[in-house]
């Protein structure tokens, strides 16, 4: 059974003007999320700044999402790290504050072989009694899952249910839907590729652009896994220039300017993030004119 079918939010996670987690605005976002139909919180991914977040921070956020959730949707934490023993220590601390799954990217800067990327994940996995969803995205770790690797680890690894494939090659995600014949749940990592993903069996979406959109990216997916193939195309096809002015810049500097221009106030970016070039703003502000945003 899937841990979640539909858009989940890779959700910001709120500064204050000194710099520490907002945690009343983080509220507010969740609140907000719930309001328009997300259908799961991921907290502390690549969005959340988890990696600038030191173990206290990551934590706490963490335990706030399930308090402030309340089992509404399911919460999905982001408990991956490049050292295997630290991704342990973050995953069964998480599955301690009752989240419902882990979101567990590959390790970072290391550069694991394949070998070396099944045996942290199994490591990682039977560490925990819940599900755990991999996290591709060799961009950003320099790290790929290749398709038998992710398969391997599904059929031999109970609790290991879902992969979030941001390799945006699809062409690899169609090996990896062949190769699992089911095995594992697929979801986008890409917002311009939740429809092609969808069509090759994917159950959903981990979103950046559901921060500001949640409804719409609910409804993408919401149409297409309804069997309303048209209107999920269209409104996917709809946010493709919201999505390029969201990624112009490395996420999550976009959509964490796009949240304070729709007065949403989450603060900065920590270090060595900094703010959004003005030209890109205004691009960014623009595509949420056209969408009646602002």
């Amino acid at each position: 059974m899937s841990l979640f079918q539909g858009a989940g939010v890779a959700i910001c996670t709120p500064f204050d003007q000194s710099g520490a987690v907002n945690y009343e605005k983080l509220g507010e976002l969740i609140e907000f999320q719930i309001a328009n139909k997300t259908d799961a919180i991921i907290v502390c991914g690549t969005t959340g700044e988890a990696s600038t977040l030191n173990h206290e921070e990551h934590l706490e956020v963490i335990r706030y999402c399930v308090e402030k959730t309340a089992k509404r949707i399911p919460v999905i934490a982001g408990t991956g790290s490049n050292c295997t023993d630290t991704a342990i220590y973050l995953s069964k601390e998480a599955e301690q504050y009752g989240v419902d799954g882990l979101l567990v990217v590959t390790p970072y800067y290391n550069k694991a072989t394949q070998k070396g990327l099944i045996q942290h994940f199994t490591m990682v996995a039977e560490s925990v009694n819940i599900p755990i969803i991999l996290y591709n995205v060799p961009s950003r770790t320099g790290c790929n899952i290749c398709p038998e690797t992710a398969v391997t680890l599904a059929k031999s690894i109970p609790n290991i249910v879902g992969i979030k494939e941001a390799s945006g090659d699809i062409s690899q995600i169609a090996k990896l839907a062949y190769l699992s014949g089911g095995s594992i749940d697929i979801y986008s990592g890409n917002d311009d590729q939740i429809v092609p993903i969808l069509s090759l069996g994917g159950v959903g979406v981990i979103s950046v652009l559901s921060n500001v959109v949640p409804k719409e990216t609910h409804d993408i997916v919401a149409s297409y896994l309804n069997g309303d193939v048209e209107t999920s195309r269209k409104l996917q096809l709809s946010m493709i220039p919201l999505v390029k002015a969201l990624f112009c810049e490395v996420n999550p500097i976009p959509v964490k300017k796009a949240l304070n221009l729709m007065g949403m106030e989450v603060g900065g970016l920590r270090r060595p993030l900094t703010e959004m070039e003005d030209a890109n703003a205004l691009v960014l502000e623009n595509e949420l004119k056209v969408l009646g945003m602002l």
